[in-house]
Parts: C-alpha cells; structure tokens; sequence
C-alpha cells in the first residue's frame, strides 16, 4: 500500500507545483503543519481521504485524478459495481471504497468505510466540509466534539466534520459505513 500513497503523493505535488501553490500555502489551507503535508506528499503518510477531498477541491481537480491518475469522464451518471470501487486505505484505521471516482465535477465524495475492531480509542480527525455516515454493517461507536454516540445498522448521523471526529467498530466485529463527505 506504500506504493499506492507514493504515487497519489507524487499526483498531488505535480498538480500542486502545476498550480503555483507552495506547500506552506497547501498546508495553511488544509490547516495542518507543513511538514505532516510533505510527508503525505512523498507517500511516507498515508493521506486521509478528507484531506485528499480537500487538495483535490483546492486542485480543482476530481479526487479520481488523485486516486488512479486517470482523469474522470463520466458527467450525467457513474456506476460502481459491488466490490468495484476504488479501495483506499487512508488511515490505519478504516478502509475506504470511493464509490464514484469517474464522475466529473461531484459536490461529495461517496465511500463504504470499513472499521476493523481495534484494542484501543481511535484518534480523531477533522476537516473542512460536512459529513454523512449511515451504518449497513455491524455497530459504531462514533466520537465527535466530546460526544460519544453508539450507532447500530441502519442508523445514520450527518455532522460538521470540522470538530474532531473518529468512529470505532464496536462487539469484536468489524463495522461497513457509507460515508458521504461534502
């Protein structure tokens, strides 16, 4: 999988170089520090897949591009068969599908996020936007903003995702979400 955040870290210092952007400036804008922002550029991080929603925003570009290198194409529908979509491991913690990499222009990305169940607390995360998670699989304790809520399948929660925010599979199993980041 290293491989695979080298060449999404080499796509992105490209596009970045390609559009005047400094990596001070990148960094300021995704609100972290630079030098978390050029370990993700050189594949020695993984990139979460909301940080990457939010250099492909700044990019102008789709996130496909960043994914897979191949530019998206698809404008009035996309299709992704069941298993089919882009697998992205962005944090150890939990596996994304993107499930409409080829269309052009979305206002939100869609995954199925796959939470293994883990001895210790997830950390959190934050970044710009809103979120929404709908539970298919298993049951998820969801921490957001000092808030501990269990969700169980078919429950669903949207949220400002610019609070610190981290789910974790709950019972020993793992737990499938769809996640809608906006």
């Amino acid at each position: 999988m290293k491989e695979k955040s080298k060449e999404i870290g080499s796509r992105v210092r490209e596009l970045r170089e390609l559009s005047e952007i400094t990596e001070e400036e990148m960094a300021d804008y995704l609100k972290i520090d630079v030098e978390t922002y050029r370990r993700y550029e050189t594949g020695e991080d993984d990139i979460p897949a909301s940080i990457l929603f939010e250099i492909a925003h700044r990019l102008g570009v789709d996130m496909g591009l960043l994914l897979t290198g191949e530019e998206t194409r698809m404008h009035i529908f996309t299709v992704t068969r069941k298993g089919k979509g882009v697998e992205v491991e962005r944090r150890k913690q939990y596996r994304y599908e993107n499930l409409a990499e080829k269309f052009i222009h979305k206002k939100a990305e869609p995954f199925i996020v796959t939470v293994e169940p883990r001895e210790e607390k997830p950390k959190t995360n934050s970044h710009p936007g809103q979120e929404f998670n709908y539970v298919l699989e298993g049951r998820i304790k969801f921490y957001i903003h000092d808030n501990e809520i269990i969700l169980n399948e078919g429950d669903s929660i949207f949220f400002d995702s610019s609070y610190e925010h981290a789910m974790e599979a709950l019972d020993g199993k793992k737990a499938r979400f769809l996640a809608i980041i906006m």
